[in-house]
């Protein structure tokens, strides 16, 4: 009875708290009719016994455990009784144990895992508590275990061993979980791949196209969207009272003999009311290929409306794609502070760890596009939405169910969340992007290597670039710490604002809001990681000191082109520094008294006729082209300022370090 006393749910969810007639099981293991899931209306979902346990009301979306002692379906393996309800005691163990999973997520992976273990019994004809008995058997528990789930499976395995009383039974014991560990290949970690400025672009540019085309046809879509359902349900409405066969408004002109009988409405082709309501050209720009554009284009272009904020919205936020997809309405907020304005905030649930039901992530300003745009189409449709679901601001999804008439529906089960499609699958199928302009170039390729090392085979030249959401987490990371990849002009405009926030608020801990952890954690991972990639270039010919080689061998030699990890260690240390400038880096760890990133008079020592470059520069030869634009901007200025004019004295200056840059290039460049 003492450890009964210790049993209890551990699932975050208001449905699973002390009191609930679910909570804490009577005996160990449970009797078949005991409730496991109980709904907010306090019905039954789940009971022990049933061969299907639903967590939907926890996840708010379908997600099922199969025990494989019920009707064989293809796709779960059929498990026999005996070892199914050895896998309920695991299960249940990991709801109701002191290690119990708090979110029905990581249920769900360790139940996949350990299922997987269990058909393996099965095929070898064995119980799963006599497992330890079979070494053999065991040896092919790597063939199903990824290498990346090494130590999450060990551990879970180790806390079956250890709580093997309580449980009542011994998957593994430790001398079999001694010789498992052994069995398993060293796993070595992928980075995610970074995606390549051009291609960034390319999306980010064509995402916000789309935003701002819906934006500015707002009214149009959702009259033509109201005018549209409004005909569904009269005609709806008409063959339930006529007892007459129902037909879509837009079926074609031979109903309207039998229409005029009936008291149906046929508006003939949905191409006419489109053009109507002046969004014909809309709809064909960014959906309808063929010509033939039909009512369900429109719920086709709100999906691609909001797929494109959402990806928006991850371009410019640290967030994980589930973050975003459970975002709500008003979920914008702005922190007004007074030395660097205002700081856009997004407002959510994470789902990493332990679950934060009021996390804060930094974003750009421009991220309210988005948020509008998604906002917008959640209002309208909320309004036909059925009566069980949430019509306030607060409660609406931004990413929620299609309620339309004219598409299919999941009648009844509006309480659940809808799946997440991949990028491609939810943006790739109407007009935002053109595949040919995702196609990877010689210079992808090297930018993209340059910051993921381990990038996989098959990123080739001529290649699409396979765009995915965990993607966009990583690339923001690395385009916010405002690197040598991301140099170009308009890159660099889009990114600036949200630099400056993301630094401020992630890099220097300046905020007195409690911001989401993980992707503070990213930030500065990512931020030392790109700053010991610069570290690493450093040593190459491309840098040259104005004082020579010998200057240069003093400022680099602390570093090593080949050791990365060595790199980001000397930078978390700050052992060296790498601070990009207009003409190059800047290695000193001290700030710089005459400024250096928008003025660089010191730095190439224009500053007096006979002055002597700043010490601690190193010239980009690289940089010689924007050095060339910047020189034709002081060239414009000094022609209208004032003779003796301070501004004339500081262009004039400026003028003389780039001279000076362009003869040290030069020189070392051999011209």
């Amino acid at each position: 009875m003492n450890m009964l006393t210790t049993l209890g749910l551990s699932i975050e969810s208001p449905l699973a708290v002390p009191g609930a007639s679910n909570y804490r099981p009577e005996s160990w293991p449970p009797p078949p009719d005991w409730p496991v899931v109980i709904d907010a209306q306090g019905n039954v979902v789940s009971r022990w016994g049933d061969p299907i346990w639903r967590l939907d009301p926890w996840a708010k979306k379908a997600v099922t455990l199969n025990f494989g002692d019920g009707p064989v379906k293809k796709s779960a393996a059929p498990i026999s009784s005996k070892n199914a309800n050895l896998l309920r005691v695991i299960t249940g163990w990991w709801l109701y144990g002191p290690y119990g999973a708090r979110g029905y997520r990581s249920l769900k992976t360790r139940f996949d895992q350990m299922r997987r273990l269990f058909i393996l019994c099965e095929e070898a004809g064995i119980l799963a508590s006599e497992l330890s008995h079979f070494p053999r058997v065991c040896e092919r528990i790597p063939a199903f275990v990824r290498t990346s789930r090494k130590t999450e499976f060990l551990s879970l395995m180790h806390e079956l061993y250890a709580s093997r009383d309580a449980v009542g039974f011994t998957l593994l014991d430790s001398g079999s979980l001694t010789r498992l560990a052994a069995l398993f290949p060293t796993h070595h970690t992928a980075q995610t791949p970074y995606i390549p400025p051009r291609i960034w672009r390319y999306q980010v540019t064509r995402l916000r196209e789309c935003l701002d085309d819906f934006l500015s046809h707002r009214e149009q879509v959702e009259a033509c969207y109201r005018f549209c359902f409004a005909a569904y349900e009269h005609n709806q409405r008409v063959s339930e009272r006529m007892a007459c066969l129902y037909a879509s408004p837009f079926s074609g002109h031979h109903h309207q003999l039998s229409g005029s009988k009936t008291g149906l409405r046929f508006l003939g082709a949905f191409v006419d009311t489109a053009k109507r309501f002046g969004i014909f050209e809309l709809l064909e720009r960014w959906v309808d290929r063929s010509g033939d554009l039909q009512v369900r284009a429109l719920t086709i272009y709100l999906k691609l409306v909001n797929g494109a904020g959402l990806a928006y919205i991850l371009n410019f936020s640290l967030m994980r794609v589930e973050e975003a997809w459970n975002l709500r309405a008003g979920c914008l907020d702005v922190e007004h502070d007074r030395s660097f304005g205002d700081i856009f905030l997004l407002r959510g649930q994470t789902t990493k760890t332990l679950s934060d039901s009021d996390a804060l992530w930094v974003t750009s300003p421009s991220a309210t596009v988005a948020v509008k745009a998604m906002e917008v189409i959640s209002l309208f449709r909320s309004l036909y939405a059925p009566h069980n679901s949430p019509r306030d601001l607060a409660g609406r999804y931004l990413t929620d169910f299609s309620y339309e008439p004219w598409t299919p529906r999941n009648k009844g089960k509006h309480s659940l969340r809808p799946s997440i499609q991949s990028y491609y699958d939810l943006l790739g199928h109407g007009k935002l992007f053109d595949l040919e302009r995702l196609r990877i170039t010689t210079e992808d390729l090297k930018l993209a290597r340059l910051a993921t090392p381990t990038l996989p085979e098959e990123y080739q030249v001529g290649a699409v670039w396979p765009l995915a959401w965990h993607q966009l987490r990583r690339t923001g990371a690395v385009n916010m710490q405002a690197s040598g990849l991301v140099s170009d002009a308009s890159l660099q405009y889009q990114l600036k604002h949200v630099t400056r926030a993301m630094s401020l608020y992630y890099g220097q801990n300046h905020s007195h809001l409690r911001l989401e952890e993980n992707a503070h954690t990213l930030y500065v991972r990512t931020m030392y990681e790109t700053l010991g990639r610069e570290l690493q270039q450093l040593t190459s010919e491309r840098f040259v000191s104005p004082h020579g080689d010998r200057r240069k061998a003093e400022i680099v030699r602390l570093i090593s082109p080949e050791d990365a990890k060595k790199m980001i260690g000397l930078a978390r240390k700050g052992a060296v520094a790498c601070r990009p400038i207009i003409l190059g880096v800047c290695s000193s760890r001290e700030p710089c008294p005459y400024g250096g990133i928008d003025n660089i008079a010191h730095c190439g020592g224009g500053d007096s006729v006979d002055a002597k470059p700043c010490p601690d520069v190193l010239y980009d030869s690289e940089r010689l082209g924007a050095v060339d634009d910047l020189e034709h901007v002081l060239r414009e200025r000094l022609a209208t300022a004032q003779d003796g004019s301070p501004l004339m004295e500081s262009l004039m200056a400026q003028q003389r370090s780039v001279e000076s840059f362009r003869r040290v290039v030069e020189r070392a460049n051999g011209r």
